[in-house]
This record gives C-alpha cells, sequence and structure tokens, in this order.
C-alpha cells in the first residue's frame, strides 16, 4: 500500500517538518470554539484546529458533545484563522455531515476502530472522497485491527491516510492514561514505512504535567506530527479536563520540544537496533509497573495475614507458583532456569515486602 498521499498532501502545506494538530477534547460552545482558535493560529507551528462534535461517552450520563451544530463553528475557525479542521468521524451520518460543512480532515477515534463493521461504513460514504483521514489505534493492543481499519479506508480509494497512535488501555493502574507500548506504532512503521504516524500524547499521558515527556519520547521515534488537546480553559472544560492545555501551555511546550529534521533522523534512528531498543525501552518499563502492582498485592496479602496470624511463607502455594510459571515460561519460548532465578527473586522479595507487617 502507498500513502505517499498525505505526506504530500502535508507538504503542500508549509515547510514544517512535523504536522502539530491542535484543538479542545469538545467542541462546547462557539465561543469556546472561536476563542481556542484565534489563540492556537498564533502560534505558527499548528496547521490544524482538532475538535470533537460527536463524543463516544462510556456513560450516557457524561457529556458527549454538542452535535453538528458544532461544524458551524469550525466554519468560521477556517474562515476566521486559516486553520484547517479536524473532526472525529463514528458513524456514515457523522462523515456526510462533515462534507456537509467542509470539514478538511477526518479521524476515526479509537472505539470505532475497534470495530469493522462501523468501519466499513466509513469506508464505504467515503469512496471518492478526496480528504485526508486519521486512524486511531484500538483502544486495545491489536496491531491486526489497526492495521484492518487502515486497510478498510485504503480500499475505499483514500490515498491520503495517516495512523494515529494514542495509547492502549491499562488492565492495571500506571502513571499513564493509556500505555504508550511504543512497540506497537513501530511495527505498524516496520509494516508500512510510507505510513505517517502522529502521536496523540494527550490521550497517552491523562494529565499535563506528563504531555511533554510523552511528546518527547515520540519525536525521538521519528513520529511524523503531534496531535494536542488544547482549550482556552481547560478548568471547566466539559470532558478531559485534567489532559488539555491552554493555547499559552501549548506554545510553550512546542518551543521547548526538539523537532528534528527527517533526514537526520532516518540516519540517526530508524536503524534497526535502534528500533529494537525503543521496543525494549517500552517493554521493560510496563514490567516494571506490573510489579509495582504486584508488590501493592503483596503487601496487602502481609497485612491480611498478620490479622489472621498466618505465616508469611507457605511452602505449598511457593511450589504451585515455580510450576505453573516455569511452565508457562518453557511454553514461551523462555530457559527455565532463567525463569526458576527470576522466580525466586520476586518472591523473597515479597517475602520480605510481607515480613515488614510481623
Amino acid at each position: 500500500m502507498n500513502f505517499l498521499g498525505f505526506r504530500n498532501w502535508f507538504d503542500s502545506l508549509s515547510n514544517c517538518s512535523h504536522l502539530v494538530i491542535a484543538g479542545p477534547c469538545s467542541a462546547e460552545s462557539e465561543e469556546q470554539v472561536l476563542d481556542t482558535a484565534r489563540q492556537i493560529s498564533k502560534i505558527e507551528q499548528v496547521k490544524v484546529f482538532r475538535a470533537g462534535v460527536w463524543k463516544p461517552r462510556t456513560s450516557p450520563n457524561d457529556f458527549e458533545g454538542v452535535g453538528e451544530i458544532a461544524l458551524k463553528w469550525l466554519k468560521k475557525v477556517k474562515s476566521e484563522t486559516g486553520l484547517l479542521t479536524c473532526v472525529e468521524v463514528a458513524t456514515s451520518k457523522h462523515v456526510e455531515k462533515c462534507l456537509e460543512n467542509d470539514v478538511d480532515i477526518f479521524w476515526v477515534g479509537a472505539r470505532t476502530v475497534a470495530n469493522p463493521f462501523s468501519v466499513q461504513s466509513i469506508a464505504d460514504v467515503l469512496k471518492g472522497v478526496d480528504k485526508p483521514v486519521l486512524i486511531k489505534n484500538p483502544i486495545n493492543p491489536d496491531l491486526k485491527l489497526w492495521v484492518g481499519a487502515i486497510e478498510r479506508i485504503y480500499k475505499a480509494g483514500i490515498n491520503k491516510i495517516a495512523a494515529i497512535h494514542r495509547g492502549f488501555y491499562p488492565f492495571e493502574d500506571t502513571r499513564f492514561r493509556n500505555i504508550p507500548k511504543w512497540e506497537i506504532p513501530i511495527e505498524l512503521k516496520t509494516l508500512f514505512p510510507n505510513l505517517q504516524i502522529i502521536t496523540d500524547p494527550s490521550h497517552i499521558a491523562g494529565k499535563i504535567e506528563l504531555i511533554k515527556e510523552v511528546a518527547s519520547q515520540a519525536l525521538c521515534m521519528n513520529v511524523d506530527g503531534l496531535m494536542i488537546e488544547t482549550h482556552n480553559n481547560p478548568k471547566v472544560a466539559l470532558s478531559d479536563a485534567s489532559q488539555q492545555l491552554t493555547p499559552l501551555q501549548l506554545d510553550v511546550l512546542l518551543k521547548e520540544l526538539k523537532f528534528r529534521k527527517e533526514q537526520i533522523i532516518n540516519k540517526e534512528l530508524l536503524s534497526d537496533l535502534q528500533n529494537w531498543r525503543f521496543q525494549i525501552d517500552s517493554l521493560d518499563f510496563q514490567m516494571l509497573e506490573l510489579l509495582s502492582k504486584r508488590m501493592e498485592i503483596v503487601e496487602k496479602m502481609g497485612k491480611y495475614k498478620e490479622e489472621r496470624n498466618m505465616s508469611v511463607f507457605q511452602l505449598e502455594r511457593w511450589k504451585e507458583i515455580r510450576a505453573t510459571r516455569i511452565k508457562a515460561g518453557e511454553e514461551l519460548g523462555l530457559d527455565s532456569d532463567f525463569v526458576k532465578k527470576i522466580l525466586q527473586i520476586i518472591h523473597n522479595q515479597s517475602i520480605i515486602a510481607q515480613s515488614k507487617n510481623k
């Protein structure tokens, strides 16, 4: 598949090395949208204004967007500021309404990507449409599902396609809202070297104090752009208030980030060795977060045993752990002695942690 259409489209916009998309999580009012857009338009690096018009939410009690009326506000944004507009579409009806209101760019959200029927209905209505489409990764770390969504849009005749890496749902508590799992976008880039990848540090971070860290890591990995949620007054935002920057904070962030030239990045950072190192780093941090969560549970067990005057070390349980984990490791191709050593270290630390209560 040839995805150079998006690169050529972006190159025609400006001489910027990276595409920066910014705007509020949700379009809440005409005043909020226009004020945010006017401030963002003063930031030279930002070329696209994003806003959620229809918000797919877990609970119907949460703010689900104002709907079609916001498309009129986005028309004013484009007219007044010259910024291109970008809207999430989850149904064929959304696409039709956006086309009627001359929205410039569509993005398919994580929840929608998880449903091939939804993606196909969007692809069907996009046939013959010459507009860029951005496709977010699914909520769960399923590379095939992400690739499938990209393929469906591509087969609709869309040649301006980019992927958005927005992280993956964590099943355990982590410091990020969504785990980056950098190894997955790296694998996507390996499969499709000319596919542009944009990172959404807002949804990965979940809080503004982590956005710079995530954005910096993304740029080190040669992503082609950033999508950053920006609101004129995040404190009163109706959705995702904790992860939205003000336009001033966005301006400061973009000045602090190091946007490297593509040709230099390609030579220095796109070797197989460097990509593998990034994948190892990502997996190591995930292991540490899981170990931390495990130790939290171990400490709870220690208190439970102390309250009931139970011994910390229980031989039969330890035998069960060793047998089941070693077998699972062997099935995964891991050396049994290696697994035994790791288990022994973890178990010893668990005993120490539980003994603190004695």
